[in-house]
């Protein structure tokens, strides 16, 4: 049996668990003991298990989330990936009730892999732009003279 290639490992992320709502695949793309740092975790670090429930919180407040990789650049067992992300805001995102809005962000997740498996990922994301695009946060407006 071949053995997939970093990016197709990481392709799987995006593909399977991401757009297709496929969760069970964390535990087929990330090692047991996996870190996770993004600042969707509490003190910015989780578990295999915190990326899956965070997924799925993000995968109810936008149902129609898709995750595009749009770059990758390898080293050694490294894996920079640069994505965007689109999606309806129509479910529940913590107190925030359903907008309606549509949004889309970018962001950079850098992969090291050990072993086949993710062992431990970066991530950084236009949260900001996030929550401009959901009109929690407004955006600065001309001044008054």
């Amino acid at each position: 049996m071949k053995r997939e290639s970093q990016v197709e490992l990481i392709s799987r992320i995006s593909d399977e668990i991401w757009n297709e709502g496929r969760l069970e695949v964390i535990e087929e793309v990330m090692a047991a003991d996996a870190r996770y740092h993004g600042p969707h975790m509490p003190g910015g670090m989780g578990s295999r298990g915190d990326w899956r429930e965070h997924i799925a919180r993000i995968r109810r407040a936008f149902p129609d989330s898709h995750v595009e990789y749009q770059e990758f650049i390898e080293s050694g067992k490294t894996v920079i990936a640069r994505w965007r992300a689109t999606g309806t805001h129509t479910g529940d995102l913590g107190p925030l009730q359903p907008t309606g809005r549509q949004v889309a962000i970018g962001g950079i997740t850098i992969y090291r892999i050990s072993e086949g498996s993710v062992a431990e990922a970066w991530e950084q994301l236009d949260m900001l732009g996030m929550w401009q695009q959901l009109g929690v946060v407004p955006l600065p407006g001309p001044s008054e003279p």
